[in-house]
């Protein structure tokens, strides 16, 4: 049995992130990916923190 859905079921963001349409399947995969993307590049390049130079 299959299921047929017409993207213009869909309003508001439903039209772009779903998981009965395969667009929206991949827009949710592509979201994902650029988060995840995001969070590391964030960590990788953040400057990192200096250790104190104890003067004598």
């Amino acid at each position: 049995m299959a299921i047929f859905i017409i993207n213009h079921q869909f309003t508001g963001i439903a039209k772009y992130f779903n998981s009965y349409t395969f667009t929206g399947k991949r827009n949710s995969v592509l979201t994902t990916y650029a988060g995840i993307a995001v969070i590391f590049l964030y960590l990788k390049l953040k400057p990192k923190k200096k250790k104190a130079v104890a003067t004598k």
